[in-house]
């Protein structure tokens, strides 16, 4: 026989032994381990070592279990305090409505006053205020309601990559 197809059907056993294995791909390995002794030889040296490790045991500090716990305790406390609250988000997101109300309010009220005193045209003052006053305040009030949203799901994803 090939030595590949030994390494198959080893990486079979392996996949078995750890309980992710298709039934389809069970029963072909039945059916090689009845014909095939280096497999069954390395089937039964493998079931000895994990019933070598089922007996294995060390001590441990008793108190290394609270130390870690108070530890990942403290921890916890530490990320939770400072991680925004939902009254600073808001507060925030009350500021830049205020900001985006008060730009277009000196627009209308004070717009041809500003333009005339800077020597610029009207239209001019409008797409400054629009582009640097207005529009960042409009961002800043739309995306801070989702920055704790986001925040969560970057969380969950970075912790099922890791």
């Amino acid at each position: 026989m090939n030595i590949d197809h030994h390494e198959n059907f080893q990486h079979m056993i392996d996949e078995s032994l750890a309980g992710g294995i298709s039934a389809e791909r069970e029963k072909s390995l039945r059916d090689h381990l009845h014909t095939c002794a280096p497999c069954q030889e390395y089937l039964s040296a493998s079931n000895n070592v994990i019933a070598g490790l089922g007996g294995f045991s060390f001590e441990v500090d008793p108190s290394l279990n609270a130390r870690v716990f108070a530890s990942l305790r403290v921890r916890a406390q530490q990320v939770e305090a400072a991680q925004p609250r939902r009254r600073q988000w808001l507060l925030i997101s009350l500021a830049a409505v205020v900001l985006t109300i008060s730009g277009s309010v000196v627009d209308l009220r004070f717009g041809d006053l500003i333009a005339s005193v800077f020597d610029i045209q009207r239209t001019q003052l409008q797409h400054g205020l629009l582009a640097f006053w207005i529009v960042p305040s409009l961002c800043v009030f739309l995306l801070f309601p989702l920055l704790p949203w986001l925040s969560k799901a970057g969380t969950r994803r970075q912790g099922r990559i890791v």
